[in-house]
């Protein structure tokens, strides 16, 4: 297999594309997408690098998150102030070394973008960003 890999994170707008596009696991009563209308997924350039580490070649990335389900977004640069100044309180707070900033640069884009944020690590993402809409998956979903 040229690609195998589970996102932990992925940025969200509301209905840009039709929810058929963006196949069935969006549409399964268990993912916080389709219960939520949330149809287009954006990636951002943490997000492709987390993906890629499963993925034999660029072309099976590529392939795997194709333009027409995963829109590309740049990480503004304000995020990337609130995603250090999270961070810094996140160590303050006694937080682990082993929780990556990038994380905190996701949440921070979420932030910034005004945007949802599916993930699975939803307690961090509320704690840090408490304005951002998670969307998580139910016990029985996804």
């Amino acid at each position: 297999m040229a690609c195998s890999w589970t996102a932990t994170s992925c940025l969200t707008s509301p209905r840009t594309i039709p929810v058929g596009a963006a196949g069935p696991h969006v549409r399964s009563q268990g993912c916080p997408l389709g219960r939520a209308g949330y149809t287009a997924l954006i990636i951002n350039p943490l997000i492709y690098a987390e993906v890629s580490i499963g993925c034999t070649t660029i072309e099976a990335l590529d392939a795997a998150l194709p333009a027409t389900l995963y829109r590309r977004e740049p990480l503004p640069w304000e995020a990337g102030f609130l995603a250090g100044k999270s961070f810094v309180q996140y160590r303050r707070r006694g937080g682990l070394r082993t929780a990556p900033l990038p994380d905190f640069y996701i949440g921070a884009h979420a932030a910034i973008g005004r945007l949802a944020l599916l993930t699975r690590d939803a307690a961090r993402y509320r704690s840090y960003f408490p304005k951002v809409e998670i969307l998580a998956p139910t016990k029985r979903g996804m």
